[in-house]
């Protein structure tokens, strides 16, 4: 008796850790796969380090170069009068120069802001990383919810075929239906275990893609997806009004404004190569023990070579207009796509409606009056199966509505820059 409570003890133990670590695997919503990928995928991780040595980069541009040190032993042989030597006391004379390079005025102030936004941009460009990964990550849980879904209605079609081979078969002992009923019933539940085992595939496929975005094991497990996230009500869907929202918060657009930026400080730098730098010194000179001379000196480059210069501006310039072109090109598509998925979203969102409220039901209907016909003999077994496909159809796309409404929904929060 000991022994059998012992034993019940450990399995209900079990049990209930196996339960605990189902209730702990990601992928039962879409917010348990961020948090996974928002710590591990390397992708945004990559690109937070960079980010990172962008933002290091600000404190090295305003920096002045390192001052230079020189020293010279003049007259190692004392005139001729000792072996040569390179004590300083014991030479003619020692010189030590201390130099230091200055850019022209403001020089170093435009290398700053042009490295503080290029930081900024990738910083930016982070947050662009990580929407498009949110983004693949929704549409693979999407993805996952339509295949578990498809799987359940391909299984529900298969126990209907096998009811209608049951009654096939009884209606044929009975000599009121041909043997060609029961056949035809066989052959749909093959294609139906069929359809199964791809879709068995398609779902193995997406969940090695969630893992892969995940930073887990290919072959990691994951929780069965519950629910889809709701979709925005009508109101909340008017075109100009998320045009706004995306222009003032889509990352991709934010990252090339702070491209533009930056080249246009690069412009400003280009055009301070037309003034000199200078270096200062200061010489003081020993002989023997004692310090008895102090030399200043301004040295300063002569900007001369024109033509050179005059195309690192030109060079500048057309980097400029350049990051102008690619910001403009990131506004415009950025349009043209917040216009294509909204449309979607609103399709699927009508063909989600119209099935669920209108031919589901009358493909229901038309169902259950086949399968009453064909018990009473009144309806043949190809009735029977079109109205089996019509129901299984209608539910098919259904669900591919939703799919494709969460689809949508995933592309315009990456458009509209919002934080998943």
């Amino acid at each position: 008796m000991k022994a059998l409570a012992l034993g019940l003890a450990i399995a209900l133990g079990t049990g209930a850790a196996l339960a605990q670590e189902a209730a702990e695997l990601p992928g039962a919503s879409v917010e348990s796969l961020l948090a996974v990928a928002r710590a591990n995928n390397p992708e945004v991780a990559g690109m937070r380090f960079e980010a990172t040595a962008a933002q290091e980069r600000i404190a090295q541009a305003e920096a002045l170069p390192d001052p230079r040190f020189k020293l010279e032993l003049l007259d190692i042989t004392r005139m001729g009068e000792q072996n040569p030597t390179l004590w300083p006391s014991d030479v003619g004379s020692t010189r030590y120069t201390f130099s230091q390079e200055l850019p022209w005025f403001g020089t170093q102030s435009l290398k700053r802001e042009q490295a503080a936004y290029t930081a900024q941009g990738a910083q930016t460009q982070v947050q662009s990383v990580w929407a498009d990964v949110a983004a693949r990550i929704k549409l693979a849980y999407a993805q996952l919810y339509f295949l578990q879904r498809n799987a359940a209605l391909n299984q529900e079609v298969l126990d209907l075929m096998q009811r209608l081979e049951q009654i096939a078969r009884a209606r044929y002992a009975g000599g009121l239906a041909p043997q060609q009923d029961t056949i035809r019933a066989q052959a749909e539940q093959s294609a139906m275990q069929g359809e199964l085992i791809a879709v068995q595939t398609d779902v193995h496929h997406t969940r090695a893609r969630i893992n892969a975005l995940l930073a887990r094991p290919i072959h990691a497990e994951l929780a069965a997806p519950q629910s889809l996230r709701p979709l925005p009500a009508a109101d909340q869907l008017d075109f100009d009004a998320l045009v706004q929202r995306a222009l003032a918060h889509n990352q991709q657009l934010a990252a090339d404004e702070a491209r533009v930026q930056a080249a246009d400080k690069g412009q400003a730098l280009a055009q301070k190569g037309r003034y000199p730098s200078f270096t200062l010194g200061v010489a003081p000179t020993q002989f023997q023990n004692d310090f008895k001379a102090w030399d200043l000196m301004l040295e300063m480059n002569i900007p001369l070579q024109q033509g050179t210069r005059r195309a690192q501006e030109r060079e500048a310039l057309a980097m400029l207009e350049a990051a102008r072109a690619r910001r403009d090109a990131t506004a415009n598509q950025l349009q043209a796509d917040l216009s294509e998925n909204l449309d979607a979203l609103q399709s699927a969102q009508q063909t989600e409606k119209l099935m669920r409220h209108k031919l589901l039901p009358q493909a229901e209907l038309s169902l259950q009056s086949a399968l009453s016909g064909y018990e009473a003999g009144k309806q043949d077994f190809a009735g029977v199966l079109d109205a089996q496909r019509q129901i299984r159809q209608a539910k098919a796309s259904l669900i591919k509505a939703q799919a494709e409404g969460q689809a949508r929904l995933a592309q315009l929060e990456r458009l509209l820059g919002e934080e998943p």
